[in-house]
């Protein structure tokens, strides 16, 4: 049987909600949208409207994509072999052709389409456009990246105009190659576009989006979530093993935009419907917050 809210019920949630309303509006907000909440149709959904809430509620609010799964289908399609390089893969031209094709001439313009026709207002942007991102060639210990960059300026005029006209930004991670890569199209990591769009911006905060509940005490339960933490207690807990393998490179983001000067960084599981909403305007939370 569906379970009925009654009215009373529905203004009580709206009220418990106010005071973040209030706190959050005329905020700036990066979120990093990435995981199933990009594949599973539910999520998708939610995770739309959980943005067009944010910006009438008054949140100024950027979202940057990720798109490794459709990249990785539309690789196998051409009969392209995938090679990563400590996490992340190795890029070369016909690579990078195939990457900018999927992110920005894809993926970017699915989502504000999805946003425009749930009533919000979007603008598809990569990072060429205006030359937001401009990176060099990033360099690995662990080999050749190939065309794969490290962010050396951000230009945030574009975002701030589409702000500032009351769109959500939806921006790819690709950058301008300079210095080394001059001429070339770079590939960014998504997570740390993010973190350095959000320290540019000067954001209230920067919100990760992953398939796993946050930062747990230990990763075989499940309720040993770490709900708060401070920047300075990040390399200890990578240090001690409490952050490992796929976490330690989002937890290094989040300290870097914490660096930059983003207020607080938030790693939150975004296979729940709306985590976005149950995040940003309810008591509990759902994810672990790491402030300065």
């Amino acid at each position: 049987m569906k379970e009925t809210i009654s009215n009373s019920s529905r203004a009580e949630v709206l009220i418990h909600a106010l005071p973040y309303i209030q706190q959050h509006n005329g905020k700036t907000m990066v979120v990093k949208y990435g995981g199933n909440a990009m594949i599973n149709e539910e999520l998708k959904r939610a995770v739309i409207q959980d943005v067009i809430l944010m910006a009438c509620v008054g949140i100024r609010t950027v979202l940057v994509h990720g798109g490794g799964p459709e990249i990785e289908t539309m690789l196998n399609a051409v009969g392209k072999e995938s090679r990563f390089v400590q996490g992340l893969r190795y890029t070369d031209e016909e690579t990078m052709e195939i990457v900018q094709m999927v992110l920005c001439g894809g993926v970017n313009k699915k989502i504000a389409a999805l946003i425009e026709q749930a009533g919000g207002r979007a603008l598809g942007l990569c990072g060429i456009d205006g030359a937001m991102l401009q990176a060099r060639r990033l360099k690995s210990a662990g080999g050749d990246l190939g065309l794969v960059g490290d962010i050396v300026s951000v230009d945030t005029s574009v975002l701030v105009n589409a702000l500032d006209g009351g769109s959500i930004p939806v921006v790819s991670s690709v950058a301008l190659g300079i210095e080394d890569a001059e001429g070339y199209t770079l590939n960014i990591n998504a997570d740390t576009a993010a973190a350095r769009i959000a320290a540019a911006l000067g954001a209230e905060k920067l919100i990760l989006m992953t398939d796993v509940r946050g930062i747990l005490r230990d990763l075989r339960d499940e309720d040993s979530l770490i709900k708060a933490t401070v920047r300075g207690s990040l390399e200890d807990l990578i240090r001690d093993g409490v952050v490992s393998k796929g976490m330690i490179p989002k937890v290094e983001c989040c300290a870097m935009a914490l660096d930059g000067g983003v207020k607080k960084a938030h790693i939150i599981d975004g296979r729940l419907t709306h985590a976005l909403l149950i995040e940003l305007f309810t008591d509990e939370g759902i994810g672990t917050m790491i402030e300065p």
